[in-house]
């Protein structure tokens, strides 16, 4: 291997490892106090189900218990992630959610590779936007001019959107366009996997008419609802990883934005 792909190897090793230790955001709704001991038992015995049925298949809704103590749950790795990567993300998921929101039945947490929620309503199946995470980068577009990158970022989410509302791709579209000679576009989007064609193009479509509110002309951008994730870079991040694209100029410094409609 020549000095500057195992450079890139470990570089690329780091950003990975990075993201999928911590959380990269969470949701604890201070109006669904759990009051019922119940409950509480429920949510313990749900989330070995999660992990376990996400572990198997990448994704999974189940509930546990009965009338007012039942729970709901739903868990997803994203579509691009290995097995083992899943399995990992989503054990970590389910041991930190109590942790992050011990006495909230509403309750919902976002790591890079995977996300985790319940409730003792059921969701299933419904678009949630409600509340809304979004890191972007705090450098803006030089090369090309930021015209130039927002109509090719509009054209790339378009194509990226209509294949993740396929039902072959489990929600998921993921792509990649060249900009100039030196820079290219990475993008992908998923949607949780128990909404409708409709739903997931209708989270999506909202997901991507915010971009210009909260990442106009940024580098970079995540978005995190309950419902479906979006994310662009100008350097590779989702599998198989794009190896020989140069990271020369690439910024890893974000900002955050939280949006919450109650």
């Amino acid at each position: 291997m020549s000095p500057i792909y195992h450079f890139l190897f470990l570089f690329f090793s780091y950003i990975l490892i990075a993201e999928s230790v911590d959380p990269s955001g969470q949701f604890c709704d201070d109006s669904t106090k759990i009051t019922n001991t119940e409950i509480s038992k429920n949510i313990d015995s749900l989330l070995p189900k999660l992990v376990l049925g996400t572990s198997q298949y990448g994704f999974i809704t189940t509930s546990y218990g009965k009338g007012e103590a039942q729970v709901y749950g739903l868990a997803q790795c994203r579509g691009d992630v290995g097995s083992e990567d899943c399995s990992t993300c989503i054990q970590d998921a389910a041991n930190e959610i109590r942790k992050r929101c011990p006495n909230q039945s509403d309750s919902r947490i976002w790591y890079e590779y995977c996300f985790l929620r319940y409730s003792t309503q059921n969701f299933f199946g419904q678009v949630d936007t409600g509340f809304g995470i979004y890191y972007y980068n705090v450098q803006n577009v030089t090369d090309p001019d930021p015209d130039t990158f927002n109509k090719e970022l509009g054209s790339l989410m378009d194509k990226i959107s209509s294949e993740a509302i396929l039902p072959g791709n489990k929600g998921l579209g993921k792509a990649k366009t060249k900009l100039t000679p030196f820079n290219t576009l990475y993008a992908l989007v998923q949607c949780t996997r128990d909404l409708s064609k409709q739903g997931c193009a209708e989270c999506l479509a909202i997901a991507i008419g915010n971009l210009p509110t909260f990442c106009e002309d940024k580098k970079g951008c995540r978005v995190l609802y309950s419902s479906c994730y979006l994310r662009y870079e100008l350097y590779p991040f989702y599998f198989p990883l794009d190896s020989q694209e140069s990271l020369d100029g690439a910024s890893m410094n974000y900002r955050t934005s939280i949006v919450y409609k109650p």
